[in-house]
């Protein structure tokens, strides 16, 4: 799944994390996400990359309106349903476990006339990679992805048969461990990698991936 494990006495600070619900503004709508942490932890909670990628994509640098965009990772499918409000076609995925609440807050959230362009979709990184359309993306966006080193080559894979050159990849996280720099060297062994936004005050960073020879903007 997406997202950090915390302990439950970890930090005071993630009891926002136990709530049962989360309410957030983006593109001129309430979303309000539906959380289970009992239930299913790290993946049915909204964590604070999510909320900083969503606040970059709706900054406007980067225009999503009929695009083609992967999230990986969902979790409780903030991000994705952002990316559908800003006007893309999205596919929003996680694995088994999560999909349940994962349709539940796209179908809370998203207008009637929204839903046609949003597709929620079984995916464990490496596996079953022969049911999504090799190179078809436009984006791939993942938010706090970047946590287990035993998943770090099925993520890597993963990204290398979704993306082609056109594609462009963001990924929100923090620099937590000596583990996540690893993974960015590995991800920039194939990938030309650059830093396009900074958190300061939830110390999240957003790094943008291309296929290296691509020099195209965001």
């Amino acid at each position: 799944m997406a997202l950090v494990p915390y302990e439950d006495t970890a930090l005071w600070g993630l009891q926002k994390l136990h709530k049962s619900s989360s309410v957030y503004r983006f593109a001129n709508h309430t979303i309000q996400i539906t959380q289970n942490w009992k239930q299913l932890g790290v993946a049915a909670v909204v964590w604070d990359a999510a909320v900083v990628l969503c606040t970059f994509l709706e900054m406007g640098s980067i225009d999503l309106r009929g695009r083609l965009v992967i999230e990986l990772g969902a979790g409780t499918g903030l991000l994705g349903i952002v990316a559908a409000l800003l006007g893309a076609h999205v596919t929003i995925t996680d694995r088994k476990a999560a999909l349940d609440l994962l349709e539940l807050n796209v179908q809370a959230n998203l207008p009637a006339d929204l839903q046609p362009r949003t597709t929620v979709k079984e995916l464990t990184w490496g596996q079953g990679l022969a049911g999504f359309p090799p190179g078809a993306y436009d984006f791939i966006l993942g938010a706090d992805i970047v946590y287990l080193e035993e998943t770090f080559a099925d993520l890597l894979l993963t990204l290398e048969h979704l993306s082609s050159d056109h594609t462009v990849i963001l990924l929100s996280c923090r620099l937590r461990y000596e583990r996540d720099q690893k993974f960015l060297k590995m991800l920039q062994g194939r990938f030309s990698v650059h830093e396009v936004f900074y958190d300061p005050s939830n110390d999240v960073h957003i790094f943008k991936a291309q296929r290296n020879g691509w020099k195209g903007d965001l």
